[in-house]
């Protein structure tokens, strides 16, 4: 167990790992990142700054990478509780159906305020009627300066959180707290750090994980039983790539969405080459589908006035006994309630998990070098194409 709210079981490994890791001296180190988790972080934006915006039913949130995957971490895993829609602008595409009559407000997120897929999706879609909310660091940079121009609020990110550490800073609590959840819930820190329990398990999971980079296995998949959560291991997926991808070394992500893929790329993971580890992630649900028995034939009888979801955790428990008999490796987690507390733990969880595999294997979790080479080489391609057409 981490707590209460969710099952945990480790990795179960042939080999006991000989790595010793003191976790207490390196979260004791005081950083940005770690106290964002916790109660004590103060937040830039006041609540009361932002009850001009709770009137509004439709938010359009614009940004990219860390700017905008833990909020829709967020907005995915606790929709059922969510009175208002967002929309979530991530990427460069065209828009050919633009909301013209909607009252929208934007929320805009770049921490370099210079990222040029939210400079450009800013630029095509902010209307003037549109009520705005930047969050970009304390400096003048491109995104300021819009904000300035359009007379929008300003909300300052911390110049020491990158954007896939941002989630539980003013980047995933700004629009938290405009979808109406309790955003002191989620900073869970100081409590699972009290926890034995949870930093055993966490100790344990990062030595096996780099039992596991020793024994050449690269390749992190996660058997998601649970589509609320697809958002929350594409934070995740961004997390590690980024954070661990370095020096030749690191981890790769793939998110594997169940029980679909038991029809797909089941078969490779059970009989194909063998650099995988996986997670199995499963959520409970009161609310479920039933079968209907009256529909039922007789072969099927098995399934009479079963629900969807127990249906589902059959599938996971019978996937995680063919692993065991093959002697495959996983790790898995049972989330017992779905709410601000628990995905705070995950939260939590994973970005420990990240800074401390970053130590064992020596690599700086916080920066992100090579990316700055295509941010480099876009800018340098479009400067010198400015005054002709480059397709």
């Amino acid at each position: 167990m981490l707590s209460f709210r969710i099952k945990f079981n480790n990795f179960k490994l042939k080999k006991k790992s000989k790595i010793k890791l003191n976790l207490i001296q390196i979260i004791k180190k005081k950083n940005s990142v770690i106290e964002s988790l916790g109660k004590n972080y103060k937040n830039s934006f006041k609540k009361k700054d932002l009850n001009k915006f709770k009137k509004y039913s439709n938010f359009r949130l614009i940004g990219i990478g860390g700017s905008t995957l833990g909020a829709q971490a967020i907005y995915e895993f606790l929709k059922f509780k969510i009175k208002k829609k967002f929309e979530f602008i991530d990427n460069l595409k065209n828009y050919q159906n633009k909301s013209k009559n909607k009252k929208i407000a934007n929320i805009i997120i770049s921490k370099s305020g210079n990222t040029i897929e939210t400079l450009v999706n800013a630029n095509i879609l902010i209307r003037k009627k549109d009520e705005n909310i930047f969050i970009t660091e304390n400096k003048i940079n491109h995104l300021y300066s819009l904000a300035q121009k359009l007379k929008g609020e300003i909300i300052h990110h911390n110049n020491f959180i990158g954007g896939r550490y941002s989630v539980l800073s003013e980047v995933g609590m700004v629009p938290a707290e405009l979808m109406g959840l309790k955003i002191d819930y989620f900073r869970q820190y100081n409590s699972l750090i009290k926890n034995k329990t949870f930093l055993n398990s966490l100790v344990s999971n990062v030595a096996a994980t780099i039992d596991l980079i020793k024994d050449k296995k690269f390749n992190s998949i996660i058997i998601n039983y649970d589509e609320s959560s697809d958002n929350l291991f594409k934070w995740y997926q961004q997390l590690v790539a980024e954070s661990l991808g370095k020096k030749n070394k690191g981890l790769l992500p793939v998110i594997s969405t169940m029980p679909k893929d038991n029809h797909s790329t089941m078969q490779l993971y059970l009989d194909g080459f063998k650099n995988n580890f996986f997670t199995f992630f499963y959520v409970n649900e009161n609310q479920s589908d039933k079968i209907n028995n009256s529909n039922l034939i007789s072969s099927q009888k098995f399934l009479k006035s079963k629900k969807i979801s127990s249906i589902i955790y059959a599938q996971k428990i019978a996937t995680e006994n063919v692993f065991k008999k093959k002697n495959i490796p996983f790790r898995s987690f049972e989330i017992k309630k779905r709410d601000e507390k628990t995905l705070g733990e995950l939260f939590c969880f994973f970005v420990l998990e990240t800074i401390l595999l970053g130590q064992v294997l020596n690599i700086n979790p916080y920066d992100q070098p090579a990316v700055e080479l295509i941010k480099k080489e876009t800018q340098k391609i479009l400067i010198s194409t400015r005054n002709k057409n480059y397709f």
